[in-house]
């Protein structure tokens, strides 16, 4: 599927300025709308929308098709909260109170109903994990009582009447949120803008996913993991990345045609126009770890579903505009099932002029028109604290090693030092510049923030996702500047 020539910017919601300690989907998410338009950006793309769960990491989430209540406009009194960073165990409960009176204040219509009735194959499910999940304190599902645990009917009928109120109280909740992202979604149509999501490939273990649809899953009988998702020992960790979600059972997933990733791929395009699939490579084969291991050392690889998961996709639901991620240890083989369905890669500046395996496909004289281009992602440092640090804030490197890519990278781009304290924009023009069709800018690198602004980094337990931006950052001088790049490149 072609996608048209266009800039965009990557943002989650969460980083939007809020008198309330984090960003939402209210009015300064309709104004962020107004910026990208008055930029010329032609994209918003959001990071997973579900509610968070562990770390606070949207990539850890209690649900594939639920929303995240945190992202809820709730009028009300705001708090003393940092103006640039999302104090996450100040906000929740601040958040939870200003949802709380709204839901107080709601009266079921039809539209709510039909919204139940409607979302009802996850929505039932994620309303009883999320009481049941509060009504054991907030431990994994594999610790509830044996009943609720293993979804034992009669268990769960007398649950079902026990939790009735906060069951309904969970729904209204999301209906509240889609009917906010309803909006907004309109709202960016209305100024040509389009929404690309974030698709993580696997489901978090301690999720309604997990826990209503087990045979989907290896797991062990007790439901703990039987083996576990990660990825090898490779440039940036001599242990790998062990991440503890379950594996798909794939030869079950098959079996039923695919009908959970068809639901799944159905409720992501109907609240997006793009979706960016997270960890692509794992379709065409997948590292394995037993369930019990402490690193990632001691996995295998093991075939994933390949090209039968997305023909019954495409078959159910049509060609789709999906953009792949394909990062890491990349083989020809996940290439070609990619390219077999016509998914853009993508490629991202900073690591084109270091020692990155991928560093020759990142620079932009070899991008194909069909790319997807970043100066940099969620995972990786801001572009002017990675030029601070020269490298990519995650391996140790000497310094000889970090003076020749510096020195590379000046000569490719054509700069000198004179261009360090911008070197974010020098980035930009790069990307915005190539032949490739879609370029997505953080927006710390519009902004120029440094490491401070860093949004994740891998393997950090605590201090990630809480980046927030305010608008006496954006000032007059990088919004016009910004949309002069877009016309000049025509994007």
């Amino acid at each position: 599927m072609t996608f048209p020539r266009a800039a965009g910017i990557l943002l989650h919601p969460t980083s939007l300025p809020s008198p309330h300690g984090i960003g939402d989907l209210g009015p300064e998410a309709h104004r962020f709308l107004d910026f990208l338009a008055t930029t010329g950006m032609k994209i918003w793309q959001v990071l997973p929308l579900g509610p968070t769960g562990y770390g606070d990491s949207p990539y850890q989430c209690y649900s594939a098709f639920a929303g995240n209540p945190l992202l809820i406009y709730s009028p009300g009194e705001g708090g003393d909260f940092a103006e640039h960073v999302v104090e996450f165990e100040r906000v929740i409960p601040l958040k939870q109170a200003l949802l709380n009176a709204a839901l107080d204040r709601f009266t079921p219509d039809a539209a709510y109903k039909a919204f139940v009735q409607r979302e009802a194959d996850w929505l039932d499910d994620f309303a009883l994990f999320s009481a049941l999940k509060a009504a054991h304190g907030g431990s994994s599902w594999t610790a509830w009582e044996p009943g609720a645990a293993h979804r034992e009917p009669a268990a769960l009928a007398e649950w079902r009447v026990t939790l009735a109120d906060p069951i309904e109280r969970i729904r209204r909740a999301q209906f509240f949120f889609f009917s906010q992202f309803r909006a907004l979604k309109q709202a960016a149509s209305a100024r040509g803008i389009q929404l690309m999501g974030d698709l993580p490939i696997y489901a978090a273990h301690d999720s309604a996913d997990v826990w209503a649809n087990r045979s989907l899953f290896k797991l062990k009988p007790d439901g703990t993991l039987q083996v576990q998702a990660g990825v090898p020992p490779d440039y940036f960790s001599a242990t790998g990345q062990l991440w503890g979600n379950p594996i798909y059972d794939w030869d079950a997933m098959a079996a039923d045609g695919y009908a959970w990733w068809i639901r799944r791929m159905r409720a992501a395009f109907d609240m997006y126009d793009l979706v960016r699939i997270d960890h692509f490579r794992g379709f065409e084969a997948y590292w394995e770890v037993p369930g019990d291991a402490r690193t990632a050392q001691g996995g295998r690889w093991v075939p994933g579903p390949g090209a039968p998961l997305f023909e019954a996709i495409i078959e159910a639901l049509g060609p789709l505009p999906i953009v792949a991620e394909n990062l890491g240890l990349i083989t020809p083989a996940v290439e070609e099932l990619r390219e077999q369905f016509g998914f853009p890669g993508m490629s991202i500046l900073q690591f084109a002029f270091g020692g990155d395996g991928q560093a020759t496909e990142f620079k932009p004289h070899n991008f194909p028109r069909e790319r997807v281009v970043y100066t940099g992602t969620h995972d990786n440092d801001t572009t002017m604290g990675w030029w601070a640090s020269t490298g990519n804030g995650e391996s140790t490197r000497d310094a000889g090693e970090v003076s020749r890519e510096k020195a590379y990278a000046r000569r490719y781009l054509g700069t000198d030092e004179s261009d360090d304290p911008v070197m974010n924009w020098v980035l930009m023009r790069a990307a915005l510049a190539s032949v490739a069709n879609t370029v997505l800018v953080p927006m710390q690198d519009v902004l120029g923030l440094g490491s401070e602004a860093r949004m994740n980094l891998p393997g950090r337990q605590a201090g990630n996702w809480g980046f927030r931006f305010s608008w006496a950052q954006v000032t007059p001088e990088i919004t016009s500047r910004l949309r002069d790049l877009v016309d000049i490149y025509d994007r």
